[in-house]
């Protein structure tokens, strides 16, 4: 199994940080490359479309809305990986008005190795965090 973790700091409230993606259906808010999210099965379910037109299902697996965390598993997607499992988590910052913010991942590459494994989703997860603090900050 390999696993990655991107985190950034952002000079934002965590509480306002959360009410932007703390959300199971928010990622077109924030995330540029996925455009379209639709939700089923009561919200546990999301179908994302990114912008080439590819689909990603997920699964909400845990919500936890006072540690301001959600984990999620991928049900159909085009990546070279099984047994995928994320979570994405805001916590308060170094300061007063500041929050940090941690996606991390555990899958089993398939037909490709864990360092570009690794390498893909930690790329997913930093360009992620990158335009979340461009919808945040501006």
């Amino acid at each position: 199994m390999a696993t990655t973790t991107a985190t950034i700091e952002l000079p934002v409230p965590a509480d306002r940080v959360w009410r932007l993606i703390g959300g199971f259906d928010s990622l077109p808010d924030w995330l540029p490359y996925i455009p379209t999210s639709d939700l089923s099965e009561g919200g546990r379910v999301r179908t994302l479309v990114n912008e080439d037109g590819g689909v990603i299902v997920e699964r909400l697996e845990a919500f936890d809305n006072a540690a301001r965390s959600y984990s999620y598993s991928i049900l159909q997607a085009p990546f070279p990986v099984t047994g995928y499992l994320s979570t994405i988590a805001v916590h308060a910052g170094e300061g007063p008005d500041s929050a940090r913010v941690e996606w991390s991942g555990a899958f089993t590459p398939d037909g490709i190795g864990d360092d570009e494994a690794t390498g893909l989703f930690h790329g997913i997860y930093a360009d992620g965090l990158a335009a979340l603090k461009k919808s945040l900050t501006g």
